[in-house]
């Protein structure tokens, strides 16, 4: 009896970092629009008082966005390393709004 190919056990990096579509490592990937609105509100939320309507806004944005962004790896991530990196997101954005 044949071993199955290291690449398909969960033990193996590449099974963990290798692209479902592309065959590719895939660790990261330039941010998408939900990453860049996070981040942008969030570096918004720098400049502006820390009480007030703006600071709201830009808290509820790039909290929105963060969840967005996560819950579109979870779904749709190319390899189960983004897709656990979406789950780590949705768990820090369930803690944002707990501790809101």
């Amino acid at each position: 009896m044949a071993s199955a190919p290291i690449e398909s056990s969960p033990t193996s990096p590449g099974w963990w970092f290798r692209s479902r579509e592309t065959g590719r490592i895939t660790i990261a990937q330039a941010p998408n629009p939900p990453l860049w609105i996070f981040l942008a509100a969030t570096l918004g939320r720098w400049f502006v008082s820390d009480a007030g309507p703006w600071a709201d806004l830009f808290w509820w944005v790039s909290t929105g966005a963060l969840a967005w962004w996560a819950a579109d790896e979870v779904i749709r991530g190319v390899n189960p390393w983004r897709r656990v990196i979406g789950g780590v997101g949705l768990l820090f954005f369930a803690m944002r709004l707990i501790g809101r």
